[in-house]
């Protein structure tokens, strides 16, 4: 996903207690910085304040990171000149998206442990299906007296 010229995740949303990656093609890339720390924090206080260092490869300078429990993931980048690329004093922030977790299926609310059970259920069911269209079919046949057995010459 890309949110934000020059910076990419590897994924559509951020949530909380994931691990993301993020990549940055931004100035320091382009540039060409040794070396590239992002300065991340964590809601409108930066809570858990840190730096991680940058691995370069040819898709940019990539880092990964677990979300913590918050509403937005503020950072910017410093190379190793102490130069800073904070989106012109803005900084960069992305909100993390809470999973609604009334809509998430637990996975107790049904059993598949004993698939056995499941197709024994269906296969009487079937059975009882049948029993009854030929009591349908036949018993009215067979009171009224119309019922004739069918011979192999037939």
């Amino acid at each position: 996903m890309e949110l934000v010229k020059n910076i990419f995740f590897n994924t559509d949303k951020l949530t909380p207690h994931s691990n993301i990656k993020l990549s940055y093609t931004g100035k320091f890339f382009q540039d060409g910085s040794d070396e590239v720390y992002l300065h991340y924090g964590f809601g409108i206080s930066w809570d858990n304040l840190g730096d991680i260092k940058m691995e370069k490869s040819e898709l940019g300078y990539q880092t990964e990171i677990e979300l913590p429990e918050n509403d937005s993931f503020r950072f910017c980048f410093k190379n190793g000149q102490n130069e800073w690329d904070n989106n012109d004093g803005q900084n960069y922030v992305f909100p993390i998206e809470h999973i609604e977790t009334h809509l998430v299926v637990q996975e107790n609310s049904f059993n598949l442990a004993a698939p056995r059970k499941l197709r024994k259920s269906y296969i009487i069911s079937k059975k009882i299906k049948l029993a009854i269209y030929k009591i349908i079919t036949y018993l009215p046949k067979l009171v009224s007296g119309n019922y004739k057995k069918r011979t192999i010459e037939e």
